[in-house]
């Protein structure tokens, strides 16, 4: 403690509304011997500082809430006002500021068209249901131009279904939203068109790296837009982060993989002649690929006397070769940059952005062989056990249109906003937990229960859930705040 004493005057706490009980006991600690007299350094002038917004408190998953802040500016504004009467009633004692509070009402990066909708949407949803105790301040923003859209919330019955939609797993209204969204934005985009004008210092058409599209959570809807983006020409960066098992490419490359340990899988191989690193079409596949009842279909490929067959084999007799003397990590290599030309194939078909899951995986696959055996079989099960994510930099998108929760767009900013999936309320709202208490430890475990009708949740076990379901709204609301304020010029708002 002496020699933190003499490290530092000053303490400064960022984005103070999602600092957790823990963290704030650290800082509580730190700041100890500000208010115990004179310290190592004597008279100098001792300050801490913490600024955040509680309207922008949306970590609730990472133990935080927002009353922390309130708890500890209670606490601080204590032991400051203490510290002052002690060192007032003291002669010659050091002089001690009172505690002060700041608005954050001022808006350096947002038009007020925008920060005016903001404030009366909080008027609208009630400052109580933010978790507010007073009404917050009016937004005051800057002079530009600005635009709010209200797009018409995307209604489909799933029975007014196309026959033949390839990706008809998928809900419709997904696939409509989604498909609105890229055709607005590639509309924007075109340079033939009239374009959409940005006013904030000099006039100019936006480009694809003015655009940032949110949505809540990382569902199908996310890669959902990119895809369409993609498919209508716009720059698009992928989603900021997804599981690296996820992306097709990966997909794509690993089914390779697992041909090599096992030829005689037959899902993996037709998985692997259908990509784009073999080519087939699903045509090619049932011409060529229909067999006898029982019979694998690596051995009838082999049987074929097809030339358009026999040079797929070859090349996968070369991937077999390979694998009994290369690491999945040379193997990979060859396969994307040798005769294959794998990632040619790869982005040809999947996008720029496929470029990012290859390299991830050439990572994985480097990090397995640093720390393992080299082992083709290893690696697969390594691969599959693993929970690993690609997560995109949102600052490396270059001029490219951003999709992105947003949780993941906290501290960004984008001349035009698009709210992706604004109609849809929070998921998992008033669900039940059981907390068991171990024997011979002080931590307990949570076991979910399953989910109680409304007839069925009486007396504690209704005002529980009533409680769990205003919390989860609050941060809701929150995060409603946090993807409105993203927006310098324009905002669009669907679902």
């Amino acid at each position: 403690r002496y020699k933190l004493d003499r490290s530092f005057d000053h303490i400064l706490v960022d984005e103070a509304q999602d600092t957790n009980a823990a963290q704030w006991d650290i800082v509580k600690a730190l700041t100890d011997d500000y208010f115990d007299g004179s310290g190592a350094q004597g008279d100098a002038v001792r300050t801490i500082f913490a600024v955040g917004d509680y309207k922008q408190a949306i970590f609730g998953f990472q133990a935080t809430d927002p009353k922390e802040f309130r708890k500890a500016r209670d606490h601080f504004d204590h032991r400051i006002s203490g510290a002052a009467e002690a060192a007032g009633s003291s002669r010659g004692g050091p002089q001690i500021r009172p505690l002060e509070s700041y608005s954050l009402d001022r808006s350096y990066r947002t038009n007020q068209e925008v920060l005016g909708f903001v404030d009366r949407a909080i008027d609208a949803i009630g400052y109580e249901d933010f978790g507010l105790d007073t009404p917050a301040d009016p937004h005051s923003g800057s002079g530009e131009p600005g635009l709010v859209g209200l797009w018409q919330v995307v209604r489909v019955a799933e029975e007014e279904d196309e026959e033949g939609e390839p990706e008809g797993w998928l809900a419709r209204h997904d696939r409509k939203l989604a498909d609105n969204i890229a055709k607005q934005v590639a509309a924007w985009l075109d340079t033939e068109g009239e374009g959409f004008t940005l006013s904030k210092g000099r006039k100019r058409r936006a480009t694809a790296g003015d655009v940032m599209i949110l949505v809540q959570k990382r569902r199908e809807l996310a890669s959902l837009i990119v895809a369409r983006l993609y498919r209508y020409g716009v720059p698009v960066a992928g989603v900021d982060r997804l599981r690296l098992g996820n992306p097709l490419a990966v997909k794509d490359l690993m089914a390779a993989l697992r041909f090599a340990a096992q030829p005689l899988d037959d899902l993996t191989l037709a998985s692997l002649l259908v990509s784009p690193l073999l080519g087939w079409s699903q045509e090619d596949l049932l011409a060529h690929g229909h067999r006898p009842r029982g019979k694998r279909l690596w051995e009838h490929l082999r049987e074929s006397d097809t030339p358009f067959v026999a040079e797929t084999v070859a090349s996968l007799r070369e991937i077999l070769r390979r694998a009994d003397y290369d690491s999945p990590q040379q193997l990979l290599h060859w396969m994307l940059i040798g005769p294959m030309d794998g990632r040619r194939a790869l982005v040809a078909r999947l996008g720029r952005e496929a470029n990012d899951p290859i390299d991830e995986l050439l990572n994985a696959a480097h990090a397995y062989a640093s720390a393992h055996t080299a082992s083709l079989q290893g690696f697969i099960r390594w691969f599959d056990a693993g929970d690993g994510e690609l997560k995109r930099e949102a600052g490396e998108g270059g001029d490219q249109v951003r999709v992105m929760t947003v949780h993941g767009s906290k501290g960004l900013e984008a001349p035009i906003v698009i709210l992706a999936d604004a109609a849809i309320r929070p998921n998992g709202a008033g669900e039940l937990v059981l907390r068991e208490e171990l024997p011979g430890g002080s931590e307990s475990r949570e076991i979910p229960l399953p989910s109680l009708g409304k007839d069925e949740k009486i007396g504690p076990v209704a005002l529980a859930d009533e409680a769990e379901t205003a919390t989860a709204m609050q941060e809701h609301w929150r995060l409603l705040y946090v993807a409105l304020t993203r927006a310098e010029e324009a905002l669009f708002i669907t679902g």
